[in-house]
């Protein structure tokens, strides 16, 4: 029964009086000061305490009057008649338990009437024997009653003054311990730093150190600190950079650690071992850096490095990360704060880093782009890195979404001595002895020099040189197979390292096992697959391998991850091949072994699989490897995309120097089939035809049989293969009409060595209307040493300041352009330049007031200025009082003010590329703007 239905049966003007006797009356105030006790419940009840008017027999007799009022009515009683007597005992003793309950008006009335009841039933002794309805009607009739007295609880005078005085000590307390979480819980802000602190360290540790191949012989450390291992290189292409006022259409070189300088996207090919996934360590650990930055790389300041391998993020088929799944996604153990990265990106503070396109299936690379497509539409300001092998995707790829397409050059010969007198530093002072007679091989033996294009060839090479007491072996085949030989059977023999995984295997039975690995990966798309899938595979072949099946096959597969130098451990529970092309090489053998050529075919179009059939050729016999190139004519011939006849017959062509013997029926119609492709037509065509090496030159057209556009395409293909052959076809363009060409020809200069390329190809340039760019001390010496004055010129960042001083103050040109950062000065006070007429700076890192001090050049009419920071343009009107044309880029998102230019008296043409300007109308009227 409710208590509404009681009620309904008590007339509360009847009743409440009854109910108001269990109750004492009080005086006015809060009742905060007793002379004995606090004020409880006890206190106040009308059967306890001092002001005791009802006895327990008293309430007894008023919980009979409730029970005969509660019965009175028409309808069923709501309990037996002759259970009365017990229930009214009960009534009676439940209302007496309202003076043993611990608590004040206040906190009852903040219980509720039903809890107050429960409480009140649990202190008072259980009814014994009672019906169903009797306990149904004990209940409802004790909470009638909490309900009003309740209510006189909240009538009396004491209660308001009470209650108010718990809510301010109740909101005091609260207070108290909002203030202690406060103290306890940072702001965001606070927690951001922090954390941002402890990632980049994180970061710095983790990319810090490079592993150089091979370095890891005779007790020599196997890993070393990158900013000594890193060699920069150079990397072309960024066809959609704007141009410059008079300056022709070109392909610039630009050191690949500055692109995210000068474009805030890029796409980044590069062939395997070319240093792609070494430029994003660097890049990292540059961000990283807390001190100042080497190098120009300055600009990388305030940035916050996110490193994504597509080859880790998708390796179980997942959905690649959000943004709150970076860190966790690519394997760092630190867990930011709630929002940070989200909060990082939408500053524009990231530096996004997604490496190994070519390494996911191509069937998912659609689904990489829209992914990257998302981030892009959601996050603004931030700089981005793609880096893809060359031909994983198309050139357009992601040019609709701003990015500049770069390709990593091949080491140009400067280059490779670089790196190989680090390597032998590096591996310790019994090298040194090999050093020089490694560096003559370099540079007389082709085939050597040939395979030495990227840091891991060189890696390769020295080790070997070292490893062979001075002697290489030919071919590239060949220098895998030694490299195989050194790591799985000479390299612990040699260290004597006994057996640390308990049992010893020959070359052969570890190559015959690791080879299903590298076919796996390569058939299914992979470059890493589970660690519990690896050791399956090893374990079904061990019984196949005589002198593996002696051993347990977890020991076997345990040995095979750690000894053979092969295969590495990326997270727990993975597996991969230290680099991309021990698994081709491996891959093309087993592929052989089984003579399965259909395969090699269907998937001679994928990108992934170009070395594996170039080595496979390699691997097989005279008449396999006739198949194999007869086999891939036959599906050119058949393939009606243009872009995959042209790939599959040039895969033939660069097959052909793997071939270890060969029909001349087969290499004439492999060669006769390439004339078909040959001269290029684009620039991308000119860079696939490049990859065959020296034998496309023979085939490269005369410079009096192609048109414009052929010759530079031809040029272009020539300019990538560094061999001393190329620079005899080159030497045939140097007087060609087309400025395209001539541009092309000094834009690959670096590409080269110095002396030989200035003496046999700068020094015979028609330099009309031709801007001679030098990018280093020594081509700016070779100018000088062969007495070349040109009239248009280009400094790259790499000229010291002194060569800058000589260069300029030597050929006096008329129009220059320079290219300065890390703080040092534009143009030096002593260059003259009298003849200057244009001037373009691009400042990187540099202050404008650093770049112009104490300079004035009274006769230059047109400048262009690029500038990453925010400058004070008043500069400019005291420097060039004389300007007509000013042409104005700012990288930096403030407002570039302009009005101080309204001080050139000159002035008639401004063009600014920038975010925001400001100040234009403070411009006098006849200045025109042509872009803003």
């Amino acid at each position: 029964m409710e208590p509404a239905l009681i009620g309904t049966r008590l007339a509360s003007a009847a009743i409440g009086p009854l109910l108001k006797k269990l109750l004492v009356s009080e005086g006015p105030g809060a009742g905060l000061v007793r002379k004995d006790a606090e004020v409880r419940l006890s206190g106040l009840v009308s059967f306890r305490g001092e002001k005791r008017t009802l006895t327990e027999k008293d309430v007894r007799k008023l919980a009979a009057t409730l029970v005969e009022r509660s019965r009175r009515g028409d309808g069923e009683p709501p309990f037996p008649a002759d259970e009365t007597e017990a229930v009214t005992d009960a009534l009676a003793a439940n209302l007496l338990a309202l003076g043993d309950l611990d608590m004040d008006d206040v906190q009852a009335v903040r219980l509720g009437h039903r809890d107050l009841a429960r409480r009140l039933r649990a202190a008072a002794p259980a009814p014994d024997g009672l019906s169903t309805d009797s306990v149904l009607y004990l209940e409802t009739m004790t909470e009638w009653a909490c309900l009003h007295i309740l209510e006189f609880f909240t009538s009396r005078s004491t209660f308001i003054a009470r209650s108010l005085v718990e809510q301010t000590r109740a909101q005091a307390e609260l207070l108290a311990k909002m203030d202690e979480v406060i103290r306890r819980t940072p702001p965001a802000e606070t927690r951001d730093e922090a954390f941002e602190r402890r990632y980049l360290a994180h970061l710095a540790k983790k990319h810090g150190r490079l592993t150089i191949y091979g370095v890891d012989l005779h007790h020599s450390p196997d890993e070393w600190p990158l900013d000594t291992a890193y060699l920069s290189l150079e990397a072309t292409g960024g066809e959609g950079a704007p141009e410059a006022p008079g300056r022709q259409r070109e392909q610039p070189s630009v050191r690949a650690d500055l692109a995210l300088a000068r474009h805030d996207k890029v796409l980044l090919r590069g062939l395997a071992g070319s240093g792609k996934t070494t430029l994003v360590q660097w890049l990292t650990v540059s961000a990283a850096a807390t001190g100042d930055r080497a190098g120009g790389m300055a600009y990388l300041r305030g940035r916050v490095p996110f490193v994504l391998p597509l080859r880790t993020l998708t390796r179980h088929g997942e959905r690649l990360p959000s943004p709150d799944r970076f860190l966790s996604a690519a394997g760092c153990p630190l867990t930011p704060p709630e929002g940070w990265t989200d909060r990082v990106l939408a500053a524009g503070r990231g530096l996004v880093l997604v490496d190994g396109i070519d390494e996911i299936p191509e069937a998912e690379r659609g689904r990489a782009r829209d992914w990257l497509r998302d981030l892009l539409g959601a996050y603004e300001g931030n700089r981005w890195l793609v880096t893809s092998r060359p031909t994983a995707v198309r050139d357009d790829w992601l040019a609709p979404d701003g990015f500049t397409e770069l390709t990593l050059a091949p080491m140009a010969r400067a280059e490779v001595a670089t790196f190989v007198r680090r390597w032998h530093k590096a591996a310790g002072p019994d090298a040194a002895v090999y050093e020089q007679p490694l560096l003559d091989s370099l540079r007389t033996a082709e085939h050597v020099a040939q395979l030495a294009t990227n840091p891991l060839m060189c890696g390769l090479i020295c080790a070997l040189h070292r490893d062979r007491r001075g002697f290489l072996p030919r071919g590239r085949k060949a220098l895998y197979e030694a490299a195989l030989s050194l790591l799985l059977s000479r390299r612990d023999r040699e260290r004597d390292m006994g057996a640390p995984t308990g049992l010893v295997l020959d070359e052969a039975p570890q190559i015959q096992l690791i080879q299903r690995l590298a076919y796996w990966l390569t058939l299914n798309g992979r470059t890493q697959m589970d660690r519990a899938h690896a050791a399956s595979i090893v374990t079904e072949a061990v019984p196949a391998v005589p002198e593996a099946s002696a051993y347990p096959p977890d020991q076997v597969f345990t040995h095979l991850l750690h000894r053979s130098g092969l295969l590495r451990e990326p997270t727990a529970d993975t597996v991969e091949f230290v680099h991309r092309t021990f698994q081709d090489h491996l891959a093309a053998k087993a592929l052989v072994d089984h003579w399965d050529i259909g395969v090699l075919v269907r998937h001679a179009a994928d990108d992934q699989w170009e070395d594996v059939i170039r080595m496979a050729v390699g691997h097989a016999r005279p008449r396999e490897c006739a198949e194999i190139l007869e086999e891939l004519l036959k599906a050119a011939d058949v393939s009606r995309d243009h872009r995959v006849r042209t790939r599959l017959i040039l895969l033939a062509a660069t097959a052909l120097d793997h071939a270890t013997e060969l029909s001349p029926e087969i290499r004439g119609e492999v060669l006769r089939r390439t004339g078909e492709v040959i001269p290029p037509r684009t620039p991308m065509e000119a860079r696939r035809l490049a990859e065959v090496g020296p034998l496309v030159l023979k085939l490269l057209g005369a410079p009096e049989e192609l048109t414009g556009g052929e010759a530079f395409h031809s040029v272009t293909t020539a300019t990538h293969i560094t061999a001393d052959a190329a620079l005899v076809y080159l030497a045939r363009f140097t007087r060609h009409p087309d400025l395209q060409v001539r541009s092309q020809l000094i834009w690959s200069w670096y590409r080269f060595d110095a002396r030989s390329y200035a003496e046999e190809i700068v020094a015979n340039l028609d330099q009309s209307d031709l801007i001679i760019t030098v990018n280093d001390d020594a081509q700016a010496h070779e100018l000088i040493r062969l007495g070349l004055r040109p009239p248009l010129l280009e400094i790259g960042d790499k000229v010291s300041d002194d060569r800058v001083s000589a260069l300029l103050a030597w050929c006096d040109p008329s129009y220059l352009v320079l290219i300065r950062e890390d703080g040092r000065p534009a143009v030096p006070s002593s260059a003259g330049l009298s003849r200057l007429e244009y001037l373009e700076l691009c400042l990187f890192g540099s202050s404008l007031e650093t770049a112009l001090k104490g300079l004035v050049f009274s006769g230059l009419t047109r400048l262009r200025l690029v500038l990453i920071d925010r400058q004070p343009l008043a500069l400019l009107v005291e420097a060039f009082p004389s300007l007509r044309e000013i042409a104005l880029e700012n990288g930096s998102t403030d407002d570039l003010d302009l009005s101080p230019l309204a001080a050139l008296p000159h002035l008639t043409m401004v063009e600014v590329a920038s975010g925001h300007a400001t100040g234009v109308e403070h411009l006098p009227p006849h200045v025109e703007v042509t872009a803003l």
